[in-house]
């Protein structure tokens, strides 16, 4: 799970029932990124090293890294914390579900052959029986996902 996806389900109180409800793993990179929240910053929401520790966090070896860079040479174009979950994935071989909102790594999850592992938040709450407190941003959102996937699709325009 990527950093953005843990900000807003907190934020939207639903992230004790994901996290409940699901095994939930990130990555050191997701970890320090949800650390490092500058409280100045207009919209700020505070992320508690108890709602860290909820989710499994992996170390991602070097070795991992430079194999996921050498199967997906755009990798240096995504956000650190969303490379590094990309490349652990890319080590779980077929055992993994992501949940992004970034639209970088569901164009590299549509690279990768991943596109129909790829799940929003807002179908991830849904599958735990939780409604958020209030509506999802649209990145996080089941429509939004579908959108970037139409997008996707070979003929599909812009």
């Amino acid at each position: 799970m990527d950093t953005m996806i843990v900000i807003e389900a907190v934020d939207t109180g639903c992230w004790n029932a994901v996290a409940g409800g699901r095994q939930i793993v990130t990555v050191e990179e997701c970890a320090e990124e949800l650390r490092r929240g500058d409280p100045s910053m207009r919209g700020y929401v505070p992320v508690r090293e108890q709602d860290i520790a909820r989710a499994t966090v992996r170390t991602l070896s070097s070795a991992a890294d430079v194999t996921f860079r050498l199967q997906y040479p755009d990798a240096h174009r995504l956000d650190a914390g969303e490379r590094d979950l990309l490349a652990l994935a890319y080590m779980l071989a077929d055992g993994f579900i992501l949940c992004s909102c970034d639209k970088a790594a569901v164009t590299a999850a549509h690279a990768l052959g991943w596109l129909d592992r790829v799940v929003s938040l807002e179908a991830l709450a849904t599958s735990v029986g939780v409604r958020p407190r209030r509506p999802l941003r649209r990145q996080y959102t089941i429509r939004q996902l579908e959108a970037w996937r139409t997008s996707l699709l070979p003929d599909a325009g812009p």
